[in-house]
């Protein structure tokens, strides 16, 4: 008669390892942000935006982080001079997109409703997201 070996199974328990979080990660992650980015063609119309939106934030005793200035986005258009012969005369035009960005952490609903009631000069593209 064949012997049949019985097969034995891992029983040793994988320990649980627990990793430390950095003190300034565990905190931000239970806490929420407000992200605001700030977009315009003029940069001084941008600034006196920006000064305002951190003004009704701290108003209300908010912790900013910013503004952040992120790169100028440019965009070059090419253009004739003459509509026909002289193709060598040409111009060139460029828009110049400033960018901002403003971090609010643990938004009340007092700064939210103060930023939704907020009137800012045309021109001024705002996008909020909540992290």
């Amino acid at each position: 008669m064949p012997e049949t070996k019985a097969i034995k199974k891992n029983t040793t328990k994988a320990t649980s390892a627990k990793v430390k979080m950095p003190k300034s990660l565990a905190k931000t992650e239970a806490s929420s942000i407000l992200r605001i980015r700030v977009r315009a063609y003029d940069s001084k119309i941008l600034d006196a935006s920006v000064k305002q939106i951190i003004e009704t934030a701290l108003r209300h005793d908010a912790k900013v982080v910013g503004p952040v200035p992120l790169p100028t986005e440019i965009k070059k258009y090419t253009v004739n001079r003459a509509s026909f012969v002289y193709k060598n005369a040409r111009e060139q035009f460029e828009m110049r997109i400033h960018r901002r960005l403003i971090d609010i952490i643990n938004p009340s609903a007092k700064i939210i409703e103060s930023l939704t009631n907020m009137s800012l000069p045309s021109g001024v593209n705002i996008d909020v997201k909540m992290i």
